[in-house]
């Protein structure tokens, strides 16, 4: 039996040629090489096959029946190998239907879909897009895998082997309901350690950092909530005498909505930094590229 890794596949090209041509000359003249060097692969094939393939006759060489058995075979394998490596490397988002699998907070949702989903409706209207929320370890794996194509937000461990893009930076705020109490006029420690608070514990993310922060001012306030996600503040916060500390993104997003007020932060938290992160075996993926694309255009500050 032969074995495809016995086999030179330039020999199967000069076989392809021979078959058209019937001329080692023209077959020379078309590869960019000498007429010996023609002849010399034939007379591989030749051992190779256990067949004469091409017999000279007075009409030029012509195919043998074993030639003739082995040509459409062979012509079609070159044909697809031709057609796979001149795949057009490209994307078009009109005409595509593939689902994006994004990686972000809920936060991020709520800052980054309304928007995104608007404007793919409009350039790519086939094109979905699917959320998650990965812990820190299975997050590096998903993306290694292509399971996820994209994450955005503060994600410290996708270090070695991604890439990241700076879209912009948060500040922390504090978000309460329009007529709160502390809506207007001062607003310091003292008054944010009298208010009742809610705080979101969001694991996984970045957002300890608060709670860090508060810890070692030794500042204490009342907590009369503890949610594990940032989606349901604005309806809580709009509708009780509660503050939260929130993202000013967040806040921005939400404050007319719900009817809600942004005061300046009184403890000075560090800006967070909001990256758009993928792994580097997709970064000539033309899919990928034209989604972080367009997600940079829209977002980046």
């Amino acid at each position: 039996m032969i074995k495809l890794a016995d086999i030179d596949l330039n020999l199967l090209v000069v076989f392809d040629l021979l078959y058209q041509e019937q001329n080692t000359q023209r077959v020379a003249l078309r590869l960019g090489i000498t007429q010996p060097a023609v002849s010399h692969a034939l007379k591989r094939l030749r051992l190779l096959l256990n067949d004469e393939l091409f017999e000279r006759t007075s009409q030029g060489l012509q195919p043998t029946p074993r030639a003739s058995q082995l040509y459409p075979g062979f012509a079609d394998a070159l044909g697809k190998v031709n057609d796979t490596l001149n795949l057009h490397n490209d994307f078009n988002p009109a005409l595509s239907s593939r689902t994006f699998h994004l990686n972000m907070t809920d936060i991020g949702e709520i800052v980054f879909l309304p928007r995104l989903l608007q404007h793919l409706s409009q350039v790519a209207p086939s094109v979905s897009l699917h959320t998650a929320r990965s812990s820190h370890h299975a997050l590096k794996y998903e993306m290694e895998e292509g399971q996820i194509d994209l994450a955005v937000g503060l994600i410290p461990q996708l270090g070695a082997g991604f890439y990241q893009q700076r879209l912009f930076e948060q500040r922390y705020v504090c978000l309460m309901r329009d007529n709160h109490p502390l809506a207007k006029g001062d607003f310091g420690l003292e008054e944010f350690r009298s208010a009742h608070h809610a705080v979101i514990v969001a694991s996984g993310t970045g957002h300890g950092v608060v709670e860090e922060q508060l810890a070692n001012a030794g500042i204490q306030r009342p907590v009369r909530l503890t949610l594990p996600h940032f989606a349901a503040i604005p309806y809580i916060v709009g509708s009780s005498d509660l503050v939260v500390t929130v993202t000013n993104k967040l806040a921005e997003a939400t404050c007319e909505r719900f009817g809600l007020t942004v005061r300046e932060h009184p403890l000075a938290f560090p800006d967070i930094p909001i990256n758009l992160f993928w792994h580097r075996r997709f970064h000539q993926d033309p899919g990928n590229r034209w989604l972080r694309g367009v997600i940079f255009s829209m977002f980046s500050e």
